[in-house]
């Protein structure tokens, strides 16, 4: 049995997120979009989610952006925010236990919904403006 830790630092948050995007790459669902976008060079986007997870998790000023704009354009809907949150559940349980693993996963969540439900409808209404 492998003992798990929780998430405590950087360091963490980069076997957090590079095994939660190594899921995605392989996902037939979710593969195509993250290609279509990110095409080859992965690791701009890696470094961003170090950053952001960072703050979210420690309250680590580094992390710039606005995560709503940069999504509002993609196909959003129900069935890839379950994949998406399952994906990032998976791989944060697999490395991970206490409450910053918690914390992770609840935030996860949230945006999950935040984004369904802000990008998602602009979706369905064939919109591109979220604000």
């Amino acid at each position: 049995m492998t003992f798990k830790k929780d998430i405590q630092n950087i360091d963490d948050i980069k076997i957090l997120v590079d095994g939660f995007y190594k899921k995605i790459r392989e996902d037939d669902l979710l593969a195509p979009i993250f290609f279509k976008i990110i095409s080859t060079d992965w690791q701009p986007h890696l470094d961003k989610m170090y950053l952001f997870w960072n703050a979210a998790l420690f309250g680590i000023r580094g992390y710039t952006g606005n995560p709503f704009l940069k999504h509002s354009t993609l196909p959003i809907r129900q069935e890839l925010i379950n994949r998406w949150l399952q994906l990032f559940n998976e791989t944060c349980d697999a490395n991970f236990f206490g409450e910053y693993a918690e914390n992770a996963k609840w935030r996860a969540s949230i945006m999950a919904e935040v984004f369904l439900k802000k990008i998602g409808s602009n979706v369905e209404n064939q919109t591109k403006s979220i604000l």
